[in-house]
């Protein structure tokens, strides 16, 4: 037994057909129905107006005003045979005849009709509110009588003679004496509309159909955009690409063939340190020129750069886009190695310290022998003081001149690896007498690639130089701060300077190495103090030349400035001068 069928969803484009000409049917009937709505205000408008003029007119009229005035004098409402054949009754049917009114109703002060189309409703009050009127006020009204719906209006009458009006030659309050209430039948209305609804619903039908046409044509376009794919696959096509561009570390870029940003996906936003740049023309976009240059016609396909944004050290290379032969543009990959950069100089310190541990191995055994021989011989007294020195000098001594000065313990291991690394090549490195660093680093990374990189360039100016002597002299100096302390660092070495003629602002540009010139950033040399003088600036720092040096030395001095990057309290200040205080006392 089979079940059911199953139905087929209906395709996007005929769903969106479907919802385009329910839209339009809705609109043309809501607009009909709003312009009607309209027309049928205004001609209830036009029949208030109509009705005040009405009223007016017959309110006005001397006999009236006089006839009212004079009824209105007497104990009582005459009779309803006497007001049927009264003149006020003719008036009123007159104007109501002549006008095609519903009604025309004379009423006195009290709101007793005196005129009424309908004679058995003489002599009694009006089924509406009259005393807005007998109050001397005129008002438009729309309400349902004894007649039936009607727009109307209701006017005053005033007594004749004293205050009755213009031309009567005297002046005074005027005396409301009834009222004139007239009202046009809201079904005269109704005709009225049903007249004017052809040219509505032609116009609505002439609506209908455009829309009818206009969603066809939308639907054959959505067809071809679309690929005839259903949103299903348009979605899953749309979270495969957030999905590849979005969850990668490295930064893409996409540049159209008319030159504009098609994709600068968040870690390029990261990388080079920019808001979404997409739709932007590429060769006005805030990015570094090296990127530029990658996708220009004579430009390399694949070549990968070295260059430096946002404090960053990137990779970048880029490709040709291509579809079927067709020209999509190039995209751009960024790669970030500030990171590797960091771990590596930090291995390479590590390395330096287990060279050196492992080169003091044998002393440590010598130590051991000496006590093991000061026990065996019961010279415990000398065995104690000689454990005491090992204890106060410690058992690693880095080749660094005045160490001491340096309490901080990351800068101690850092520079002392940089010591050992120098003391390889022949460059003593030493701490200048100025230097007092009384608070804790805590931004160790920023600190070691400026001062890192400082002391490499020193060490290579020292070896290059045509000093006897080869030597690095090292100064820092922390400034209090409530909200961080600042670092300053002064690097100064026996080389012989910058080259003649060189502009010290040169030595910060990507690429240049005082050791060989210019070269070719991918081969990751001359960026060092390009690197350096960003990050510190970035802290609101700077790296900057104090001395350009000479030839035959001394060589070139930098100066750094970090701010924020040690910790300045005053307790970390009270604890760094006690133990100083404790080292002087010592020594």
């Amino acid at each position: 037994m089979t079940g059911p069928s199953r139905r087929l969803p209906l395709r996007f484009s005929t769903q969106t057909l479907l919802l385009q000409l329910g839209v339009v049917l809705l609109v043309v009937l809501l607009s009909g129905a709003v312009h009607a709505w309209l027309t049928f205000e205004r001609l209830g408008r036009e029949a208030e107006n109509q009705a005040l003029t009405l009223a007016r007119t017959v309110a006005s009229d001397p006999s009236v005003r006089a006839d009212v005035a004079a009824i209105s004098r007497l104990p009582g409402t005459p009779p309803r045979d006497q007001l049927l054949a009264g003149p006020l009754m003719a008036a009123a049917e007159g104007a109501r005849s002549r006008t095609g009114a519903l009604f025309v109703v004379i009423t006195d002060e009290t709101g007793l009709r005196l005129a009424h189309p309908e004679a058995e409703r003489l002599g009694e009050r009006v089924s509406t509110d009259p005393s807005e009127a007998l109050a001397g006020r005129e008002v438009t009204t729309r309400n349902t009588g004894t007649l039936g719906p009607s727009a109307g209006a209701k006017v005053p009458v005033f007594a004749p003679g004293v205050g009755s009006g213009a031309g009567s030659g005297t002046a005074g309050p005027r005396t409301v004496v009834g009222e004139v209430s007239v009202g046009y039948s809201t079904e005269t209305i109704g005709q009225s509309l049903a007249r004017d609804i052809v040219p509505i619903a032609m116009t609505a039908a002439g609506s209908l159909l455009a829309g009818v046409l206009a969603s066809f044509l939308l639907r054959r376009r959505l067809q071809r955009l679309t690929l005839g794919l259903e949103p299903e696959e348009i979605s899953t096509l749309v979270h495969d690409q957030v999905a590849v561009l979005e969850g990668v570390d490295e930064g893409v870029v996409g540049v159209s063939a008319d030159g504009r940003v098609s994709v600068f996906n968040a870690a390029a936003q990261r990388l080079l340190g920019q808001p979404d740049l997409s739709g932007t023309l590429w060769s006005g976009a805030p990015v570094p020129p090296q990127l530029k240059a990658l996708t220009e016609a004579d430009a390399r396909e694949g070549e990968a750069v070295e260059l430096i944004a946002g404090g960053r050290v990137l990779v970048a290379s880029a490709r040709k886009a291509l579809h079927r032969q067709e020209d999509l543009g190039w995209v751009v990959m960024l790669r970030d190695r500030t990171e590797l950069q960091h771990l590596t100089r930090q291995l390479d310190a590590v390395g330096t310290m287990s060279t050196a541990l492992r080169a003091q191995r044998h002393e440590f055994a010598n130590q051991l022998h000496t006590i093991a021989g000061f026990m065996s011989i019961g010279q415990h007294q000398q065995a104690r003081e000689y454990l005491a020195r090992l204890a106060a000098t410690g058992p690693l001594k880095f080749p660094v001149d005045q160490a001491e000065l340096l309490q901080d313990p990351y800068l101690q291991a850092f520079v002392g690896a940089k010591g050992v690394e120098a003391d390889e090549r022949g460059v003593a490195l030493r701490i200048g007498p100025e230097t007092l660093v009384r608070g804790q680093v805590t931004e160790p990374q920023d600190v070691t690639t400026v001062l890192g990189n400082l002391i490499d360039n020193a060490v290579n100016a020292a070896v290059a130089g045509s000093a006897g002597e080869r030597w690095v002299e090292l100064e820092l100096l922390d400034e209090p701060s409530d909200d961080g302390g600042t670092l300053h660092i002064v690097v100064a070495d026996s080389g012989d300077g910058l080259p003649g003629g060189t502009d010290p602002e040169d030595v910060f540009a990507e690429g240049f190495t005082t050791a060989s010139g210019t070269v070719r950033p991918a081969g990751g040399q001359g960026l060092g103090l390009a690197l350096a003088r960003q990050l510190a600036r970035r802290r609101g720092g700077d790296v900057r030349v104090l001395e350009p040096g000479g030839e035959g030395g001394p060589g070139a001095v930098f100066m750094a400035t970090l701010p924020g990057t040690t910790n300045s309290s005053k307790d970390a200040q009270g604890r760094t001068g006690d133990k100083q205080a404790s080292q002087r006392n010592d020594g």
